[in-house]
């Protein structure tokens, strides 16, 4: 399994809380299961570059402001 940065961990979940949706609501925007979904956000699936793109435009955000600490 492919571990991910807690920061960023932590960011998804807080984007998540603070836009009031859950794992669910996350997922079906995206169009994928809710288990995949957490599993992306507790860094235990990897996450390609079109859903970080699809991930970040759900929370109106750019992919380097969620993700880019994967890469420090």
């Amino acid at each position: 399994m492919v571990k991910s940065s807690t920061n960023v961990n932590f960011k998804l979940q807080n984007l998540r809380k603070q836009n009031n949706m859950s794992y669910e609501m996350v997922a079906n925007a995206l169009g994928i299961s809710k288990a995949y979904y957490w599993q992306i956000e507790n860094g235990n699936r990897r996450l390609y570059y079109d859903l970080a793109k699809r991930i970040a435009a759900i929370f109106n955000k750019k992919p380097d402001d969620i993700f880019y600490d994967i890469y420090k």
